[in-house]
């Protein structure tokens, strides 16, 4: 009789299953990864999406939605019918959200969902968490509105325990409205009408959706800032109903050995480390830390994470050039424009190893860094290269674009700032503010970019002052390629395709010198483009080519980083859309230069200056 209960149950998984997949498919027309065909509706990227603070009583919500698209009026009513399924989190533009549409800003895109919701919840809490949903989302629970996010790049939570029903099944409801560059808000390289180095929109929700159990007191989120000099680490906690003689217990792990532990009644507490065994891309060593809420001598609440001890700082070598240094050495920081796009997923990696993929490829390929360029990736990017080893520049995503700017290479301009509207500037602030909250705990991110090339760019010194008083343990690139101000960590020039670097006599003894793009080489690869037309910096016909091209401007890096340069970035990771000036095409598919060749030629830079 079990055995036949058995059969049956693996039956009707089986029949779901199937016909979850048929209601599916990939929207064709364009190029995919792939990874693509790996992609199963009924188990969509299904990994813990947020590693580091874990527990184990979640529920993940990709999968099959039904959606809608309707215009924009006063009636905020959840629709009564709706136009098919779409798959999460995909956006719906993509061709793996299996719709394949365009929003924009005259109309409302409309998601909605029956999920199962455990039936006993007494003393306990639901969260349900989006990853990221761009732009303007309400979300609603049983038709309840129980709250709006405006941002399209940072992860956000509500408590919807008291909207639920009585028993399990419950209805999720979300209403998204997104202007893409018709509005103010950030939008990075999204615009009405893709072209040149503007993309696709993404609208809606793009990032994994997830439902969490916790009790009644429960952890909602950690800082974590290491002290190398030090050898500490302080550790707050913010800590839902916290109560009179709480305790918060602290403990950090290297395996199964528990280095250091301490007790305290407060949600702060530095943590001495000793001996500390320092992170860095040659040795990515992470330490386990766990978090525990302790009430009357039981645990209440309790979560994983991890640590890295290292320290990213700036200081002046022997000609009195200002070098950025990480664990007080330094290192010459190489590495790619990574731009995070997908032809199938657009702004979401259609899988889990597809989203590690590139990172691996960017080790593999000799790189020690990587420019995530104007996005923010899902959290377990950023895990993993934590756990990879390669140190990231996080840019701010722009909007509100506008180019007032006269910087030549190598000469300070005239500055001039956009003037930004009351709305536009409390958009950048708020996002900004919740994009570093949700990634300062990542070891691997060591340089906050709050504007790139001008765009958008505004009140320069008051927002690098404020970003680095916020977060005094990391540098601050005022603005990558931008115009420049006396202010921030480093002086950040963009030049294509050859290498150039500020000069060191105008900024070098203030700030460290970096090249934040070059390069741009481009070799369009028959059957892996975007479209027909396509551009680079400048163009090539094959690989060798290609290569020995690149060979010339590596060599001429070697002269830069004798004369000061701390740092370059060569565009880009992969082909996005129309460029073709990646290390491989589009869909992963191609490396268009030798891997090893690629290595030996990179690793060379890192032993100019020991």
């Amino acid at each position: 009789m079990k055995n036949l209960i058995l059969l049956l149950a693996v039956f009707f998984v089986t029949v779901i299953t199937s016909a979850q997949q048929t209601s599916w498919k990939i929207v064709p027309g364009h190029i995919t990864t792939q990874w693509a065909a790996e992609l199963n509706s009924a188990n969509t990227l299904p990994d813990y999406p947020r590693p580091l603070m874990q527990r184990d009583d979640w529920q993940n919500l990709n999968g099959l939605w039904q959606y809608a698209i309707i215009p924009v009026s006063e009636n905020d009513a959840i629709p009564t019918s709706f136009q098919g399924n779409i798959l999460i989190p995909f956006a719906v533009e993509s061709a793996l959200s299996g719709v394949g549409k365009t929003v924009g800003k005259d109309s409302l895109l409309w998601y909605q969902r029956d999920i199962a919701v455990i039936a006993k919840r007494k003393n306990r809490r639901i969260l349900l968490h989006f990853g990221a949903v761009d732009w303007r989302s309400d979300i609603y629970i049983n038709g309840k509105k129980i709250g709006r996010h405006e941002g399209g790049y940072d992860p956000f939570t509500f408590d919807i325990t008291d909207a639920l029903k009585k028993g399990s099944k419950q209805t999720v409801s979300v209403r998204v409205w997104d202007p893409t560059d018709d509005g103010p808000q950030p939008h990075g390289k999204q615009v009405v009408h893709p072209e040149g180095i503007w993309y696709t929109p993404v609208t809606g929700i793009w990032q994994t959706v997830w439902l969490e159990t916790v009790p009644d007191t429960y952890f909602v989120s950690t800082k974590q800032t290491p002290d190398l000099d030090n050898k500490n680490i302080s550790v707050s906690a913010s800590v839902k109903n916290w109560k009179q003689g709480d305790e918060l217990s602290i403990s950090a792990w290297k395996g199964n050995e528990k280095v250091a532990e301490k007790n305290g009644s407060d949600t702060s507490i530095t943590l001495s480390i000793p001996d500390p065994e320092t992170w860095s891309p040659s040795h990515p060593f992470l330490y386990d830390l766990k978090l525990t809420v302790i009430r009357k001598g039981k645990p209440v609440d309790e979560v994983k994470s991890y640590f890295a001890m290292r320290k990213i700082s700036i200081a002046p070598d022997a000609n009195g050039i200002q070098k950025m240094m990480l664990n007080n050495k330094f290192l010459f920081e190489f590495g790619p424009l990574d731009q995070g796009w997908w032809p199938d997923g657009l702004y979401t990696a259609p899988t889990d190893a597809a989203l590690k993929f590139d990172i691996e490829k960017t080790k593999d390929m000799g790189f020690n860094m990587i420019r995530k360029h104007i996005k923010v990736e899902p959290a377990r990017w950023y895990y993993y290269c934590d756990s990879i080893g390669m140190l990231v520049w996080q840019d701010m995503p722009s909007g509100d674009l506008g180019n007032h700017w006269e910087n030549r290479p190598g000469v300070l301009g005239r500055a001039t700032d956009r003037d930004r509207t009351p709305e536009s500037e409390g958009y950048y602030r708020k996002e900004w503010n919740a994009i570093m909250d949700a990634l300062h705990n990542y070891p691997c991110i060591i340089v906050w970019t709050p504007f790139n090339e001008a765009w958008g760019q505004f009140k320069t010194a008051e927002i690098t002052n404020w970003t680095k008083q916020k977060d005094p343990s990391r540098l601050v690139n005022s603005a990558s390629g931008g115009n420049f101000y006396p202010v921030g960590d480093i002086e950040d020039l963009h030049n294509y395709p050859d290498p150039a670097m500020p000069r060191p006599d105008i900024f070098g003894d203030k700030k460290a010198l970096v090249l934040g793009e070059f390069g741009g080489l481009g070799l369009p690869v028959d059957g892996h483009t975007w479209q027909e037309k396509n551009w680079g910096y400048q163009s090539f016909k094959s690989n060798d080519s290609l290569f020995k091209r690149y060979q010339s401007l590596t060599t001429k890096l070697e002269e830069l980083i004798k004369a000061g340069l701390s740092a370059a970035v060569y565009t880009q990771t992969t082909d996005v859309e129309g460029e073709v000036n990646g290390f491989m095409t589009y869909d992963r598919k191609v490396m268009k230069m030798p891997i090893e060749k690629l290595k030996a030629d990179n690793e060379k830079l890192y032993h100019i200056v020991e």
